[in-house]
Formats: structure tokens, C-alpha cells, sequence
């Protein structure tokens, strides 16, 4: 997208700007900068990260704009069937056994052969899942009664029938076949499937979230449910695998017709449920570190982020571009130098004293695009700020936000090189001697040692590295049986085509994506079966589909980064494997990719008719849209799920390049840096917090040139991210002395994880040296040997071959 509405201020690319007269250039960088003064000085977006969005933004989310109708389809198919049994009360009238009664009514109309008779069974099921919506006359009575009544569906065992005819519709070979066949794939194709899949979701949904008012019962239901989910019950598979075979069938062509929005959003809420979300993986990593005796984690993160405040996002190179236009239009004009600015809007001391390198200093506070000092500077050098009321400042706590961090590893490397420099030899991993050094590298080393952190991770590694050196004597591991080594081992024959499969409809939903004809159409569950005729009908159809991509990358982003986490609390290696195949299926350029487009008007785009959303959309009269109404949108001042999945992308991307050269360069080879640095329009802590950790890694890479223009984003970068106390990503010394062969670090890492999985998951696989042996005469000879028919036939003749006509030298033998 090119043209955005960022809270009043116009986004325009370079192309229209050249495209402008020089008089309108002028007149719109004038304008811009009226209007940019807002964006500058507006406050940090109200953005609470989180693991999903309110209930009802996730509950009208499942549904397409396309569906509408069907809302009316499912109460009829309920009503019918209702007074046929029942009577002509009202469901909400009924008491708790008649409701059972009919519950268990309907679940038995599902096993009935006759496909018609099924989706109005399912329909009529699905009705009662959303709440029995026509008999409520708020979204919060609907709410009520759809948590009521799918805890009812739960406990008469809908579920597991759900599951059976999912199963039998995903091998369903006539419908797949059907479909591969047409050349338009329209919302018809799917109908059975979404039925199903749509209770299911509103099921895991509903369930997974927690209410205080809860009765016991369903406490404990909502604990056996969960449990269910994560193990092996459904085909012997947990329900996730079940899923992801479902994508790979999709991506691979078999099955065009599978409605892959639906699919991914019970995917993710799946495995949200079964693992966990961001609080339970603290709690999970606090755990952990207990039963290893490992020292407390110096700071709970999610707290940290959420008192962190945004910075101003640092000037792009079109704004600067333009004002040297504009300077150069009215060079004879006079400039008042802002001393008071220039104190603090950080000159370089490397820079010339060009007078127009001033006048661009000035231009750029002018643009209040960098303005923001950080808090430490601002005491120093700039008079008090003006007062801004209360609730618009956050507290931040003074000094550094993170608890710095050092690696054993860096430990010896330090001691290496201080003893090679003072004392000319060298003691190996020996981190205590410290015998010659001088003091202040005594006090040095004090304090690494002080802030030293052994992550579980290198606990793993080392276990893992004894396992392999002694397997007879290393003993039998225990392997917890949680639900991610579950999940793990259930997914493991197939995760790099799993992966794979994420990341075509991940590029297939991208803006950046250009629609191309071998790309995989993943549009199937929204398109109409009859194309729009009106103007009116294409712009409710173009909405759809943006949101509906919008929220297929919110799901794939949600579904990567919780599996990359959990994995690497389970066992390390489990998460290299995953990340490693993200890695070779090119998943660093396509988030970076996905990042090349206008990054704020992705985040405040307005791609929901909130009038049509689920509940709103069943309790309430539905107004008459217009095309004014559509393009109004709401009034937000971001787009919560957009926001959302670009702050998921970031952390997947630090995910696969902590630590690893290889992928560091990949970062520098693709030129992320002005990609990135984009991203820090975003006035969100959070999201600027994951751009700062991707530049600062790649800085050294940069070039000294990069890092002298850049010093506002070098500051960002002092300020918000951790320090490792002897990195030195600022400077980048010896770097182009330096060899780093990338495949070999690649290839030892694969050769490690290969090692793990097999030792761990592939039993058949054993070494035969290492089994047991029986080696008692007796047993042996003892044992009977069943030979086969030919051979008792041929008995004769094989003893006179291999016996009789073979000479022995009974005196070498015995030698």
C-alpha cells in the first residue's frame, strides 16, 4: 500500500512526491510537516501486547464478511429441528436436563449417512455454539450463552464426534478431486468443512478463555479438555498434527478447497491452549531454572517491556531528501540556529562544519521527527521539559532498564586475551587464575563474573554433549512427557514440510506479495460463490480480503513464535531443528519482505466494518452500509491484530539470528538495516525495543559511515536494549580480518540436532554396537531356530558345500 491515513497526516511514497509540481512539493513538505508535528508529539500507540485480543475481537475474526448470511442458515436449521423434538419454548426457557436431552439428540443426528441431514445436524449444533443468538438481546447475553452452551456440547462429547467427521472430510477424496478441477474456488466448496471447523474453534476458544464466575465443574472440564487437546487421543495424534497435515495438503495442491483461515486460527488457539501462552512460558522458564539449581532470572521481561516508553523514530532519508530540496529553493533565506536543539540532537564529532550540515541539524528538529531526548540526556543537557499531565507520562525507572548479561563463554575469552597480552601465555578454560593480571583487570573480571547468566539452553547442550561422548555409562534420560515434547514428537517426520507450508500462505498473505500464478490461492473460504456487481458489493469484498490476509498472518505469526519458544524451553535442539528448516526455507527474507511496505499504514489500516462483526452483527439492527461508511472504518488508532503480527514477525526474526554469524549476515546481505529502521515510526516500546535488538547485532557490519549517520538509532540502542558487558557491537574492530565460514557453522549445528534426534526419537535407528549382547553359551545354544522349508529340503546338499567338500586345517584352527 502506498497511500495510508496516519492520523490525519497523508503517507505519499517517493514516486508520487516526484510526481508533485515543485510549487505543490513544497507546499505538501510544508503541510507534511504541519501535520508530521502531530505525528511526532503524539503519544505512544495504547498498545498492550499480549497473547491473543479480546474475546470478541477473536470470536469475530473466524468469520468472513462473506458469511453474513450464513448466521440466519444456522438458527433455521436449530429452530426446525427444535420444534420438531422439543416444543415451542424458547432454549434460553429450558431447564439444564431438557437442554442435555437435546444436546445429546443432536450429537446423535450426526452419525446419520445422508450428508444433507449432517450439515443441518452441524448447522443446528453450530447455532447453539454461537449462543442462540436470537434469543439474547446484548453481546454480552450472547457471550453468556454461548459459554453455557459449549460447555454443554463439551460434556456430551461433541467434540470428539467433530473430530471424526473432520477426519472424514479431509479424506474426502470425491470433494478434493472436485476442487482441484474448477477453475474458481468460491466459498461453496467449503461448507462442511468450515461448519466443522467453526464450532471447533468456538469451542477451543471458549473454553481456553477463563472466568472467574466459573463453577468448579467447569474448571475441572476446561483442565480434562486441555489435557485431551495435547495428547495422542485423536488418531493417535494430538489434534495440532491433525492441523498441520491439513496445511501440507493445502499447500501441496491436493486439497485447494480447505478453508485455510479457519484452519490456522484453530491451530494457533490449539496450541495456545495445550502449551501455554507468554505468562505460562515465565513460569515454565522459572521452573525449569529451579530444578536445574540455576540462579533466578534477574528480571521478569514482560514487566520490563510494558514500563518501557517509545522514542522518537529517527528521520527517514526521503524526509531528509526532501528538506535538502527544499533547502536548496531557499538558500538566500536566513536560518536562526537552534543552539538550545543542537545540544542535544547528537552532532558527531567526526562531521565537517559544512554550514548546510547545520541547517539539515535544525531542518530535522524543525521536522520534530527526532526530537525526543532519552531520559538519561535530558537531565544533562536540556532545560526542564514542559509538563505533560500525568496520565500521558509512564514512569521509567532511572538507569539502564535490563540487568546486563554475560556468557561463560565471554569470560574466557576475556581472560584469553588479557593473559596473551600482559603475562604471553594462555591457560585454556582455567577462568579462575588470575595470577599477573593487573588489578583493574581483577576488578574486571569481578564484575563479568558478577553479572554472569547460564542460560538452561547451555545446561542442555552440555547434558546433551555427555549423553553422546558416553551412552552406555551416561545412564537412560528421562524425557518429561509434557505436551511440547508430545506435540514435538508428533510433528517431527514432517516439520520441514510443515514449515514450509506456513511460510507459502504466510507469502501468499504478505501486502508486500505481488499476485502471481503459481502462488497458492488462499482466498477459498472468502470469495462469494457470484463476483460482486456493485460498487458498494466490491468494497465490502476488497475489506474482506484484506482482513481476511491480515488475519492469516496474525495466526502464522502467533503459531511460529509460541512453537519456537516452547521448543526451546523443552530442549534446546528441538527449537534449532524447527529454526534451522525456517532458515533454509527462506523465512529471514520474507519477514524482511513482509517489512519493505509502509509499515505505518499497514498498522493503521482500517480493514473491519465493525457494524458486520460477530456478535454485533446478530444482536443488533444492521444499518444500511454505504461506501462512506466503509471507508470510515472504525476509529481506532491502530489496528490491533496488524500491530500485533508485525511485533511477532520481529521476534521470530531475533529468534533465528541470536548468536548465529551466519544469519546475522543474512540480515546485512538482505540489507535489512533501512528496512528495519523504518519500522521505528512505530511508536510502540515494544516493537522499536525488537528493531533495536535486530540493528544493534548486524551494527558492527555496517560500515563506519552507516554507524556515523545512524547516531539516534545508536542511542535507541544504548538505551532500550541489554547490554552484554564486553560486546563490542559499536565498533566493529577487525571485521574484515576476520573469516567466518557460515556453511560450516550451519552444518556442525545440523550434524548436532541430527545426532539428538536420532539418539532421542529414532529407536530403530540404534547403533548395533551399542545393544545388549546376550553372550551365555547355554541361552544361546538353547535357543530355538526356526529354519525355513527350502532349507530343511536342501538340507544334504548344503552340508556337502559348506562342510564335507570344505578341507580344514583343524591345526591352524587350533593355533
Amino acid at each position: 500500500m502506498d497511500v495510508g491515513n496516519n492520523g490525519g497526516g497523508l503517507i505519499v511514497n517517493n514516486k508520487q512526491r516526484a510526481m508533485l509540481p515543485n510549487k505543490g512539493r513544497g507546499e505538501f513538505v510544508r503541510n507534511q510537516r504541519k501535520d508530521s508535528e502531530g505525528f511526532s508529539e503524539s503519544p505512544d500507540l495504547e498498545f498492550e501486547y499480549a497473547d491473543t485480543d479480546k474475546w470478541a475481537a477473536e470470536l469475530s475474526e473466524l468469520y468472513s464478511y462473506t458469511e453474513g448470511p450464513e448466521f440466519l442458515l444456522n438458527r433455521k436449521c436449530f429452530e426446525e429441528d427444535f420444534r420438531t423434538h422439543v416444543s415451542d419454548k424458547k432454549w434460553t426457557e429450558l431447564d439444564a436436563t431438557q437442554h442435555r436431552a437435546h444436546a445429546m439428540r443432536l450429537l446423535d443426528g450426526l452419525e446419520v449417512t445422508a450428508r444433507e441431514r449432517r450439515l443441518k445436524v452441524a448447522r443446528a449444533i453450530l447455532y447453539m455454539a454461537q449462543g442462540t443468538f436470537a434469543e439474547c438481546s446484548s453481546e454480552a447475553e450472547v457471550q453468556h450463552w454461548m459459554r453455557y452452551n459449549v460447555f454443554l456440547l463439551l460434556e456430551v462429547g461433541t467434540f470428539s464426534a467433530l473430530v471424526e467427521l473432520l477426519n472424514m472430510e479431509i479424506d474426502n477424496s470425491a470433494a478434493c478431486s472436485s476442487a482441484v478441477r474448477k477453475p474458481a474456488i468460491s466459498l461453496a466448496d467449503s461448507t462442511d468443512l468450515r461448519v466443522l471447523l467453526n464450532i471447533m474453534y468456538l469451542m477451543v476458544e471458549t473454553i481456553h478463555q477463563e472466568d472467574p464466575a466459573d463453577t468448579p465443574e467447569w474448571r475441572a472440564t476446561r483442565e480434562t479438555f486441555k489435557a485431551e487437546l495435547g495428547s495422542p487421543l485423536f488418531n493417535n495424534e494430538p489434534i495440532s498434527v491433525m492441523l498441520f497435515g491439513m496445511v501440507t495438503k493445502f499447500c501441496s495442491g491436493h486439497a485447494p478447497h480447505f478453508p485455510m483461515k479457519k484452519v490456522l486460527l484453530l491451530l494457533w488457539k490449539s496450541i495456545l491452549f495445550t502449551l501455554g501462552g507468554f505468562e505460562q512460558l515465565q513460569n515454565i522458564k522459572v521452573r525449569k531454572r529451579e530444578e536445574l539449581g540455576l540462579p533466578p532470572l534477574p528480571e521478569d521481561s514482560i514487566r520490563v517491556i510494558r514500563s518501557m516508553r517509545a522514542a522518537s523514530p529517527p528521520a527517514s532519508a526521503s524526509d531528509l531528501i526532501e528538506q535538502q530540496q527544499k533547502r536548496a529553493r531557499r538558500e538566500h533565506k536566513a536560518l536562526i540556529k537552534q543552539d538550545n536543539l543542537d545540544a542535544f540532537n547528537e552532532k558527531d564529532p567526526y562531521k565537517t562544519d559544512d554550514p548546510r550540515e547545520d541547517e539539515e541539524d535544525n531542518d530535522d528538529n524543525d521536522n520534530s521527527l527526532e526530537t525526543e531526548t532519552f531520559p538519561l540526556e535530558r537531565d544533562e543537557v536540556m532545560p526542564p521539559p514542559i509538563p505533560h499531565p500525568p496520565s500521558e507520562r509512564v514512569s521509567f525507572p532511572k538507569g539502564l532498564p535490563w540487568a546486563p548479561k554475560v556468557r561463560e563463554k565471554d569470560i574466557e575469552n576475556f581472560l584469553e586475551s588479557s593473559r596473551s597480552k600482559f603475562i604471553g601465555y594462555t591457560l585454556g578454560n582455567d577462568t579462575d587464575t588470575v595470577v599477573g593480571l593487573p588489578r583493574p583487570i581483577h576488578e574486571s573480571i569481578k564484575t563479568l563474573k558478577q553479572h554472569k547468566y547460564v542460560s538452561i539452553a547451555e545446561i542442555q547442550i552440555a547434558k546433551e554433549e555427555e549423553y553422546q561422548k558416553t551412552p552406555l555409562s551416561g545412564g537412560e534420560e528421562e524425557v518429561e512427557m509434557c505436551a511440547t515434547e508430545i506435540l514435538y514428537q508428533g510433528i517431527l517426520p514432517s516439520l520441514p514440510q510443515y514449515m514450509i507450508a506456513l511460510l507459502k500462505i504466510l507469502l501468499a498473505a504478505a501486502p508486500t506479495s505481488k499476485a502471481k500464478t503459481d502462488s497458492i490461492n488462499i482466498l477459498a473460504d472468502v470469495l462469494p460463490e457470484e463476483m460482486p456487481t456493485t460498487v458498494l458489493q466490491s468494497m465490502k469484498l476488497g475489506v474482506d480480503v484484506n482482513r481476511h490476509k491480515e488475519i492469516i498472518v496474525k495466526a502464522i505469526s502467533a503459531i511460529l513464535l509460541l512453537l519456537l519458544k516452547h521448543f526451546k524451553l523443552n530442549h534446546i535442539y528441538q527449537f534449532e531443528y524447527m529454526a534451522q528448516h525456517l532458515v533454509f526455507a527462506n523465512c529471514i527474507p520474507l519477514i524482511l519482505k513482509f517489512f519493505n511496505q509502509n509499515i505505518m499504514a499497514y498498522i493503521t489500516a482500517k480493514n473491519s466494518i465493525s457494524v458486520l462483526d460477530f456478535p454485533y452483527c446478530v444482536v443488533h439492527e444492521l444499518p444500511e452500509l454505504t461506501a462512506e461508511s466503509l471507508e470510515a472504518g472504525d476509529n481506532n488508532q491502530f489496528c490491533w491484530r496488524n500491530l500485533f503480527s508485525c511485533i511477532n514477525l520481529l521476534r521470530i526474526l531475533n529468534k533465528l539470528t541470536k548468536w548465529k554469524h551466519s544469519r546475522t549476515m543474512m540480515l546485512v546481505v538482505f540489507k535489512s538495516a533501512p528496512i528495519l529502521k523504518r519500522a521505528l515510526k512505530v511508536k510502540q516500546a515494544m516493537m522499536q525495543l525488537y528493531v533495536l535488538k535486530l540493528l544493534k547485532v548486524q551494527t558492527k557490519y555496517l560500515g563506519r559511515q552507516w554507524r556515523k549517520s545512524n547516531m539516534k538509532t545508536m542511542s535507541a540502542i544504548y538505551q532500550k536494549v541489554r547490554h552484554r558487558l564486553n560486546d563490542d557491537w559499536a565498533y566493529g574492530n577487525d571485521l574484515d580480518a576476520r573469516p567466518w565460514d557460515f556453511q560450516a557453522e550451519e552444518c556442525a549445528l545440523r550434524a548436532n540436532i541430527e545426532r539428538f534426534n536420532s539418539r532421542r526419537y529414532d529407536k530403530n535407528q540404534s547403533n548395533p554396537d551399542f545393544l545388549p549382547v546376550d553372550n551365555c553359551l547355554q541361552s544361546v545354544l538353547g535357543q530355538r531356530v526356526d529354519l525355513p522349508e527350502d532349507f530343511q529340503m536342501n538340507y544334504d546338499l548344503w552340508l556337502e558345500r559348506e562342510v564335507f567338500s570344505k578341507p580344514i586345517s583343524w591345526e591352524e584352527l587350533l593355533q
